[in-house]
């Protein structure tokens, strides 16, 4: 522990100046090219050999401590999310670091230093790989899609298409710090599959014809008012939460709108519940096109599995906040689950993992007042905390590690069997088929 104190300290400075350079270069998904250019460099600077992604931001390297044993994967989250309201945010795109990921970066950078350190990985065991991975947050789905379109990305979230690529092949476990308004870890988080959906009408002049037209917009509206009517038939334990937002609304107002399209998510506690609810979900949509005639396509894919943090690895990460940061509190619930979800959950649907949260974050969280307070808290001693977190997996012939792998029973037996049932997920096409005997067939 003394020499991770003493290599925290000497790469405060340039943790806190990272995430100062980074919270001031916001870029959302799969955009972040020049958020990963940076950090490359200052990498490189440290002398690590890095695996780029190449077409997509993104990179890891892989240290080995030259005795065998587990590999953990250490991970930081290269996006913004976009907050036009953000006083900071970039002006032409609205991105802004309200989701505090620039604290992530920062603070991975700062492992990466420390990890350089003499005496650091002393009497560890086995290899670490540090990611700097793209895309958590699940935003601007057109432009991802058009990316997948064109064979740049399989997936729309970022540790997805990392676990597609392989860069996460033999990795044994992972974690990762969050910043928030206070230092937590609790059991998880929800999932949610992502909604496209395309109201498709006929234009006509609004007001010398409008009976020759069909309003997608109006589709749309009774499509957003019919989700809204059958809320109150989700069951609370399932923590669904469905939040549509209209990305086009039409083109010109004396034309009827013959497209609209929506954008959402439909999270919920498992996938049994996402499942079934996204299929009613459709069938309120589909019911609205249905009612004026319109047509409807819906593009539904996977966002996030649901997070379910190992028991194992929150203890893990209990402890090591007890050793490195004593002076915080630690909220420590291994029963809660909150109703944001992270594409941290796919991981932990086939290795042992824990998510847990430093302190150092003011504001609601993505929104115009989220700002970085306490950079200390949230980069530095989040830094400390995750090294001491590594220590205690890999010291003593990675005893800890190995026992916790023993102990846990994944969902899914390997990444092709999760990436299989994610594919399953998958639904896309106009959901009406109009009949000349005046019914209908539809697709749910």
């Amino acid at each position: 522990m003394k020499a991770i104190e003493k290599a925290v300290d000497k790469y405060r400075q340039l943790i806190l100046d990272a995430e100062r350079h980074i919270w001031k270069t916001p870029e959302t998904g799969f955009k972040e090219v020049k958020t990963s250019a940076y950090l490359e460099n200052e990498m490189e600077k440290l002398g690590y050999n890095l695996i780029k992604a190449g077409d997509i931001p993104g990179f890891y390297t892989v240290i080995d401590t030259g005795k065998p044993g587990p590999e953990v994967l250490v991970l930081g989250e290269l996006d913004s999310v976009i907050c036009s309201a953000h006083p900071e945010c970039n002006k032409e795109t609205g991105a802004v670091h309200a989701c505090a990921h620039n604290t992530q970066t920062a603070t991975l950078l700062g492992i990466g230093a420390i990890l350089k350190e003499p005496g650091v990985l002393d009497g560890l065991c086995g290899k670490i790989r540090l990611c700097f991975v793209p895309a958590e947050e699940l935003l601007e789905i057109e432009y991802r899609l058009d990316l997948r379109k064109k064979g740049v990305i399989k997936y729309l979230g970022g540790k997805a298409e990392f676990l597609h690529r392989g860069y996460f092949d033999g990795v044994d476990m992972a974690f990762m710090v969050h910043a928030s308004n206070a230092f937590s870890v609790r059991r998880g988080s929800v999932g949610a599959i992502s909604k496209n959906v395309i109201y498709k009408g006929k234009s006509s002049h609004a007001g010398g014809s409008p009976q020759n037209g069909i309003n997608a917009l109006y589709a749309a509206s009774l499509g957003l008012n019919a989700i809204n009517a059958i809320r109150e038939t989700f069951v609370e334990k399932d923590i669904l939460r469905v939040h549509p937002i209209i990305t086009h609304g039409g083109d010109m107002v004396n034309a009827i709108p013959h497209e609209v399209k929506l954008e959402s998510y439909v999270r919920g506690k498992t996938f049994d519940a996402i499942v079934k609810e996204n299929k009613k979900i459709n069938r309120a949509l589909i019911g609205s096109a249905l009612s004026i005639g319109a047509n409807i396509e819906i593009i539904d894919m996977p966002a996030f599995a649901p997070l379910l943090n190992d028991t194992g690895m929150m203890e893990l990460a209990k402890d090591a906040a007890e050793i490195a940061i004593p002076e915080e509190t630690l909220n420590y619930d291994p029963i809660a689950i909150g109703s944001g979800s992270t594409d941290m959950g796919d991981l932990s649907c086939i290795m042992p993992v824990v998510h847990p949260y430093a302190g150092g974050r003011i504001g609601a969280s993505h929104g115009a007042d989220s700002y970085i307070s306490e950079p200390e808290r949230a980069c530095v001693k989040s830094a400390k905390w995750q090294v001491t977190m590594l220590k205690l997996l890999l010291e003593n012939g990675a005893e800890r590690a190995k026992t916790i792998l023993k102990n846990f029973t994944p969902l899914f037996k390997s990444k092709e069997e999760f990436l299989a049932f994610q594919d399953s997920l998958n639904s896309s096409g106009d959901r009406i088929k109009y009949l000349d005997n005046g019914t209908a067939e539809i697709k749910l």
